[in-house]
């Protein structure tokens, strides 16, 4: 063998300086994980130096500007301040050339792209190949489905069956299946695995029994079930109308009642306030009329008049008679006391009667009228002429 030119030698030697250059590697460039469950980026790089390395790990989320969240420098390890800060570390020491890191109880929020970054002070390195980046995805079980029914189970008539979770990355899938009383799996048309509904047409008796619900994806499972009770029309009605009839009675019940006791109510209120109440339109006790006071002038006359002639017909020193036995009647004539042993003349042609004790009004006694308030007052006699006498 000859020796090799020139150009190969410098040729060699550059392939040499090449293989020994900074670069950093992974071992795989999608990692996936389970919320709450630990994770690990693997990545190491290699290096003809033996002095220490100065290496960082950043995330970049597509919501955000990227963040350091790990760093290597002067052989101190420092974790920065982020939610990542008490479940991230070195997996092991990074003089070893391995610079992977553990992720502990991961959440959704975690997922993101992680970069590595390697430099050495006496090392050389190529553009990029000091930088390596990991994808991270946290997955997230399905959350426990619910399961509705959709439209009335009689026979002929159709119903829709859903299902549905509320939480799930990425989103899961729905299998619905009949377990009881004879297991049933169904498939499209009649179930749509993505939205998780199942529809059932003309219903029939024998389609009643219990329906199970599967939300499944890569991170687990989850699921609901719902009980199918197909009734006849005739059924249906049978019950519309008990329930409609005992509501009409609820109603019937509640209304008589409160009519009830709103009557009781009221005519209690209406005795107490009959009671209590001062009746406003009483009329005060009327003064009969017989017992009312003769004007002040007929009673000035009458007793001027009596007066006159009782002291024209009786002797001086005699007393003075009754203001009765005297009276000058309205046509002027007279009637002077009794004289003994005759009847006095008739007066106006009138024949006369002996005097009679003058009749109480109404029958009652003059103890009764003194306490009802009656005055006595004294009444003119009057002839069946029409006279006063």
């Amino acid at each position: 063998m000859g020796a090799l030119p020139p150009g190969a030698l410098a040729l060699a030697a550059l392939l040499g300086v090449c293989s020994a250059v900074l670069e950093v590697h992974v071992g795989t460039g999608s990692v996936f994980s389970v919320e709450g469950q630990g994770v690990v980026l693997p990545a190491w790089y290699t290096s003809r130096s033996q002095k220490k390395p100065y290496v960082t790990w950043l995330l970049d989320k597509a919501d955000a500007d990227p963040f350091q969240i790990l760093t290597y420098l002067d052989g101190v390890v420092k974790v920065e301040e982020t939610e990542l800060k008490p479940r991230v570390g070195f997996l092991y020491p990074v003089l070893t050339h391995n610079i992977s890191v553990f992720i502990n109880a991961t959440r959704e929020r975690d997922s993101g792209q992680y970069m590595c970054t390697v430099n050495v002070v006496d090392d050389a390195t190529s553009t990029g190949k000091n930088v390596a980046v990991i994808n991270l995805t946290v997955l997230v079980p399905p959350a426990p489905p619910a399961c509705q029914l959709r439209g009335s189970p009689a026979v002929g008539a159709n119903v829709t069956l859903s299902c549905a979770s509320e939480k799930g990355k990425p989103s899961p899938a729905y299998q619905w299946q009949r377990i009881a009383p004879t297991p049933q799996v169904f498939f499209p048309p009649a179930q749509d695995r993505a939205r998780g509904t199942l529809k059932l047409t003309n219903l029939s008796l024998d389609m009643s029994g219990l329906y199970k619900c599967v939300a499944e994806n890569q991170a687990g499972s989850a699921e609901c079930r719902i009980i199918l009770e197909v009734h006849s029309t005739s059924e249906g009605a049978i019950i519309a109308g008990a329930v409609l009839g005992s509501l009409g009675a609820l109603a019937t019940v509640a209304f008589f009642a409160r009519r009830l006791v709103g009557y009781r109510r009221k005519k209690r209120d209406g005795q107490e306030e009959a009671a209590n109440e001062i009746k406003e339109d009483a009329v005060a006790p009327k003064t009969p009329s017989w017992t009312r006071t003769p004007p002040a002038d007929a009673i000035s006359k009458t007793s001027t008049l009596s007066s006159i002639v009782g002291a024209r017909d009786r002797p001086y020193g005699a007393s003075p008679l009754s203001d009765t036995a005297s009276v000058l009647t309205a046509a002027g004539s007279y009637r002077g006391p009794h004289r003994a042993g005759g009847c006095p003349p008739p007066t106006n042609g009138a024949p006369w009667h002996p005097p009679q004790p003058p009749a109480t009004p109404g029958g009652l006694p003059p103890s009764s009228l003194a306490r009802a308030g009656a005055i006595p007052v004294m009444v003119p006699a009057q002839s069946r002429a029409g006279s006063l006498v």
